[in-house]
């Protein structure tokens, strides 16, 4: 979901919602691997040993679902709890960018997407047929698997950087939505301390440079290649605000209450 075409996505993604948000709440366990925590004291471990920790939800982790409306990925989103913070291992970092690539949902987006270019006559312009298509397809599948590896991969290992989105979950619906969109060039070092967001920045500007060597001629331009790099920032700003507040849209709609620091996980 990282080419120009998407931004029309974000306003059906929004729209979406309203008879989609059933199929999410079933997706309570993540499906790309997050931190391990470890145990402080006696008594949590006592805790771990009668609920294994695949058996018990983290309690922090209840308002983010592991997909957007049961399809789209949202592994790399986590409450922003300081206390709690723990960097990502090199590992962790790239096997979230293993899941961002072959993910069954990210195959569906991108047929979707070419379907879209395809429709509209669109970059990259590849022509009209199912051969032009497949061209199409072919080429969301390649941004996808390269855009993936430098901005989850690659880049957060080499620049100790943490790919993950934090979600504030509180506060004002303009702060809010203020610091959702700067996490597209705001992001945070392995050490907790905020940093600018290279991996985004630079990692979308790698993958369209790079999609130039199999787009048609006439797309590869550099004016193509930095206008194609603003609308995906723009496109990831708006993605951010739609992960920040996707919780709350589930918690209203199905009056859940929020979580406290202090409460108990059902088991």
């Amino acid at each position: 979901m990282l080419r120009c075409g998407r931004v029309f996505g974000v306003a059906g993604l929004l729209l979406a919602c309203m008879v989609g948000a059933g199929s999410a709440l079933g997706q309570d366990r993540p499906d790309a691997p997050t931190p391990k925590s470890t145990p402080a004291t006696s008594e949590s471990r006592s805790t771990t040993d009668q609920h294994p920790p695949s058996a018990v939800p983290d309690a922090a982790q209840d308002e983010n679902p592991k997909r957007i409306l049961g399809i789209i990925p949202n592994f790399q989103t986590k409450n922003d709890q300081t206390s709690a913070y723990e960097p990502m291992s090199v590992k962790e970092k790239y096997v979230l960018a293993w899941h961002q690539s072959v993910d069954i949902s990210a195959h569906v987006g991108n047929a979707f997407q070419a379907a879209l270019q395809q429709a509209s006559n669109g970059q990259p312009h590849y022509g009209q047929g199912w051969g032009p298509y497949a061209q199409r397809f072919g080429a969301e599948e390649a941004d996808q698997l390269t855009s993936a590896f430098f901005i989850f991969g690659l880049l957060p290992h080499v620049l100790r950087d943490d790919p993950r989105y934090f979600r504030q979950g509180r506060g004002s619906v303009w702060y809010r939505i203020h610091y959702a969109a700067t996490r597209t060039v705001i992001t945070r070092r392995d050490s907790g301390d905020p940093t600018f967001n290279t991996p985004q920045v630079l990692g979308q500007l790698l993958q369209q440079s790079i999609s130039t060597s199999y787009y048609p001629q006439q797309d590869r331009s550099a004016s193509a290649v930095f206008q194609n790099w603003g609308v995906n920032l723009a496109y990831n700003s708006a993605y951010n605000v739609l992960k920040e507040f996707y919780p709350d849209f589930l918690r209203i709609v199905f009056h859940r209450h929020r979580p406290e620091a202090g409460d108990e996980p059902a088991h």
